[in-house]
């Protein structure tokens, strides 16, 4: 294979994210905001980085400019949404304590379609049940979460 044949797809991908980002900051000249150099470094922090996070874009941001704080980053990341520039059924935080009164906070699908609707308590007791399982708790507690998207289709995950 050619170097030309190599670079094509690095081509393509920085044509993509650059005509991505031209049509966020139009979308957000539309709406009237102002376009700051923290708004355009977030917008490039999470079209070049897979973070499933505002914590995990918040960590890359303050590499880049330690003035952008996580409430710019949460700020930022809801004008996303909402003008539909960025999902957050992609980006999934999990994060319930212990005593934490929400029914339904999860839902597990087994291969034979049996969903279980697990309260945010059942939830985080079976999370911890399993580490302990594994040795991965010892005296600890869990925090938080982060599940990611596997980004393949069924048929070469199942």
């Amino acid at each position: 294979m050619n170097q030309e044949a190599k670079k094509l797809p690095d081509t393509r991908s920085y044509q993509r994210t650059r005509m991505q980002r031209e049509r966020i900051l139009q979308k957000l000249k539309e709406r009237g905001c102002r376009i700051t150099k923290q708004r355009l470094t977030l917008i490039d922090i999470i079209l070049e980085h897979e973070c499933s996070s505002c914590k995990e874009i918040f960590y890359q941001a303050s590499k880049v400019d330690d003035g952008i704080g996580t409430a710019t980053v949460y700020r930022m990341v809801n004008i996303l949404e909402e003008i539909g520039a960025i999902s957050r059924k992609n980006m999934y935080k999990v994060m319930y304590s212990e005593a934490c009164p929400l029914e339904d906070a999860c839902v597990v699908m087994l291969d034979d379609g049996t969903a279980y609707h697990l309260s945010a308590q059942k939830w985080n007791a079976v999370v911890q049940a399993g580490l302990k399982a594994c040795g991965y708790l010892d005296s600890r507690k869990v925090a938080s979460i982060t599940v990611k998207p596997c980004g393949c289709d069924q048929a070469e995950c199942g």
